[in-house]
């Protein structure tokens, strides 16, 4: 950690002690949400000279790891305590943070899009533009294979088993699992590796599936800006980011037939639990399931 961040901590938590007259374990939640962005920014950067687009990055972050709108608030809270307190005693003169909302509480699950609203998606993405097949084979991706949005940008070549049909994709605790890809994304992959062809990737990017037009790999927040716009382009007034794709890849499995222990596997999830929310559908898709297989129903 940075000798001023540092510095300015040991100040915080006086502050947070004396002025605030909090509790030890208060004290130390405060800092444990401090310390998740800490963490994203690593040696990269210091937390104090970070702006608002670093900080919507991390948002972009915590939710692609599944933490809930909730604890996104309650994380988001702790670290606008901490820059108010920066305000307070002139160290910097703009919060960061001023402009970022928190996350809406009022819905506890993601948006899911129908296969016609992601079709719709695709079908409007404007393939004369130098972009246009890159962001059609990334969300294609997205829906095929249930990836998390980090997953997709760290996405290599090298992992690529395209005539096997199996990509090999590193998620959460650097965890690697092998997911089956759709022979639908692999043509939009291998469609825009000729445009990728004439990039010249920058170091450290050489192996990236996906680059942005100066040969660096994509950043989440870009991701989510570039579906954000696909779907309003398609006239979609759903709020969707590109876990909505991951969910959407899920729901339609399940509605398909497919097992929950199944969709835990593609999915990565270490619990059964954690893939039973995507046991959310409609009352009515329910109902016919109910009357359809269930035994007392059938009729003799």
């Amino acid at each position: 950690m940075m000798e001023t961040t540092q510095r300015w901590l040991k100040k915080y938590v006086a502050f947070l002690k004396l002025e605030k007259s909090l509790s030890v374990n208060s004290v130390s939640a405060y800092l444990s949400d401090l310390q998740k962005l800490i963490d994203f920014v690593g040696d990269s950067k210091d937390i104090l000279l970070l702006n608002s687009k670093d900080l919507e990055e991390f948002l972009c972050q915590l939710r692609d790891l599944g933490i809930n709108a909730r604890s996104q608030a309650r994380i988001l809270s702790g670290i606008k305590s901490f820059y108010k307190f920066l305000l307070i005693e002139d160290y910097l003169q703009i919060d960061p943070t001023e402009l970022i909302d928190s996350p809406s509480l009022g819905k506890h699950l993601p948006e899911v899009l129908s296969v016609h609203e992601i079709d719709s998606i695709l079908a409007g993405i404007d393939l004369s533009v130098k972009e246009g097949q890159r962001n059609k084979a990334m969300i294609e991706t997205l829906y095929s294979c249930g990836l998390r949005v980090s997953e997709l940008v760290q996405l290599k070549l090298s992992n690529c088993y395209f005539k096997e049909e199996y990509i090999m994709v590193e998620g959460k605790g650097s965890k690697q699992r092998l997911v089956p890809i759709s022979t639908k994304a692999i043509h939009e992959i291998q469609l825009w590796l000729l445009d990728r062809s004439q990039l010249a990737a920058q170091k450290g990017s050489e192996d990236f599936v996906f680059l942005n037009r100066r040969g660096a790999g994509l950043t989440r927040s870009m991701v989510f800006r570039i579906i954000k716009e696909q779907a309003a382009l398609a006239g979609i007034q759903k709020n969707i980011s590109p876990h909505t794709l991951r969910h959407s890849f899920a729901t339609h499995l399940l509605e398909g037939g497919a097992n929950l222990r199944v969709i835990q596997q593609m999915l990565g999830h270490e619990s059964i639990q954690t893939t039973e929310i995507y046991t959310h559908m409609d009352k009515t898709y329910l109902r016919e399931q109910i009357l359809a297989f269930h035994p007392r129903n059938q009729k003799k």
